[in-house]
């Protein structure tokens, strides 16, 4: 039997497992589960992925336990011939922990997980902390920007505990039975702080400010191992290599970034388009928290520009969310499956609209302040035809004013690789695409972060890259 890579991604809604056959470079097995890890807010009311709430977090207890489930239904046999581990996941968010050794998951000394969703920091909080030594500028939600408001309203809890990093890194940590975080740039730029020019923690800045530095990962290049397994593993042998954690989003853009002329879209939850700079970019010296590219760390040295829109499909997760309620209040019921479907097909028979939607209900980080609405209403164009049609391109719309047609033209982009659950289930989305960015635009390489982490250490695994071998 040939060996296999194991591919994991943490995601926010969902954990999935991909086993990667080696030497041929396709998926052998994979399997997806539900996480159902959101923990109610402070009123004990259920918060989803859709609502606005000030905390957001998710029960870590419970996303093992999925993860090791999703494992588990993988064919017993070919997991017995895993050579090697690679774990991505959502990116920003912060994990405590106590360090520990072993591989015993029914145990352990953990916070719960505060996300990337995570809204407690307020714009005048933001604005109270120092200046990073970064091309990135820091948000609610980041790493570092967490831990500085724990230090003002809530200093004893972080004295329970001696580690933090990501989900993603708490589990290769768990595998390999660290006693300390070991970090790659991909997910320390998410946090805030970090320089990836030097591949440094701002130490000086933060430990002016009283920051707690040991809570800080030690960092190692993007495509690394982290160590190997302490013990046996669904059947996967103790001593396997596991690379140290990567982000969810460069997975998913190596997934199916095949050609440096190529850009990638993906819309899931949130949305963002994205494409490789030169080898020879380097980012600018100092955050521009104004402009709605970014540029995230990728391979050797590498960036990527990304327009990332908090608005994607969350849009319309909360359309229906506010239809349902309606109906519900009117005595009518319907499936939200079955009144999602209803929308795409009276949308699809609804060519264009005049109708003009700006759906940013949630804002933009580069202005968090200009939030959704709707202009040239008419008593013509407000069938749900017309103003499903029109939020659609209004999603589209939004990714495009943060990063335009004009600006992928200029960078030699030529052709789209859409990808996403929004993208792959709703049919207007994919017609406005083309609508929007005037480009060709290819789907079936759907953006995967399992299956890209996998690949990354298959790449690795035939280089001559001695850290593997």
């Amino acid at each position: 039997m040939p060996p296999y890579i194991l591919g994991l991604d943490v995601g926010t809604t969902s954990i999935k497992a991909v086993l990667l056959e080696s030497e041929s470079r396709s998926v052998a097995a994979s399997q997806s589960l539900p996480t159902a890890s959101d923990l109610a807010d402070s009123n004990g009311i259920k918060v989803s992925a859709r609502q606005t709430s000030a905390a957001k977090e998710q029960d870590t207890g419970r996303i093992l336990e999925t993860l090791n489930q999703c494992v588990g239904l993988l064919p017993a046999d070919k997991l017995q011939h895993v050579c090697s581990i690679g774990v991505s996941g959502q990116m920003h968010g912060v994990l405590f922990w106590n360090a520990e050794s072993g591989c015993d998951w029914s145990r352990g000394n953990f916070s719960q997980l505060i996300t990337w969703q995570d809204g407690r920091c307020s714009n005048s909080f933001l604005s109270s902390l120092p200046k990073p030594d970064s091309h990135l500028a820091v948000a609610t939600g980041f790493g570092c920007a967490t831990i500085f408001w724990y230090m003002k309203h809530r200093p004893e809890f972080l004295k329970d505990f001696t580690v933090a990093g990501t989900i993603q890194d708490y589990i290769v940590s768990k595998l390999c039975g660290l006693d300390r975080c070991l970090m790659t740039p991909q997910n320390a730029a998410s946090w805030g702080f970090y320089n990836t020019s030097s591949k440094q923690w701002n130490l000086d800045i933060l430990n002016g400010v009283g920051f707690p530095l040991h809570l800080l990962p030690q960092c190692v290049p993007s495509g690394e191992p982290a160590g190997h397994t302490r013990s046996d593993w669904h059947g996967i042998p103790a001593g396997t290599p596991v690379g140290a954690a990567l982000g969810d989003f460069q997975c998913a853009v190596y997934s199916c970034l095949s050609a440096q002329t190529d850009a990638v879209l993906n819309i899931s939850t949130s949305a963002q388009l994205t494409f490789a700079m030169p080898a020879d970019f380097k980012p600018p010296d100092c955050p521009q928290p104004e402009s709605s590219i970014a540029f995230f760390p990728y391979f050797d040295s590498s960036y990527l520009a990304v327009a990332a829109a908090l608005n994607g499909g969350n849009v319309l997760a909360t359309f229906v969310d506010m239809l349902t309620g309606w109906m519900k209040e009117l005595g009518v019921e319907l499936s939200e499956q079955s009144l999602y479907e209803k929308m795409i097909s009276c949308a699809l028979n609804q060519e264009s609209s005049d109708l003009a939607v700006r759906p940013t209900v949630l804002g933009e980080r580069h202005a968090p302040f200009t939030l959704g609405h709707v202009t040239n209403i008419s008593i013509s164009n407000l069938s749900l035809g017309h103003v499903t049609r029109a939020l659609c391109h209004g999603i589209l719309e939004n990714l495009a004013s943060m990063m335009t047609p004009e600006r992928l033209q200029q960078a030699g982009v030529n052709r789209i690789v859409g990808s996403g659950s929004a993208l792959a289930r709703n049919q207007v989305l994919r017609q406005e695409v083309e609508k929007v960015f005037a480009q060709p635009v290819i789907y079936g390489r759907d953006a995967d972060s399992a299956v890209g982490v996998a690949l990354v250490l298959c790449d690795r695994l035939r280089s001559t890259n001695a850290a593997w071998h």
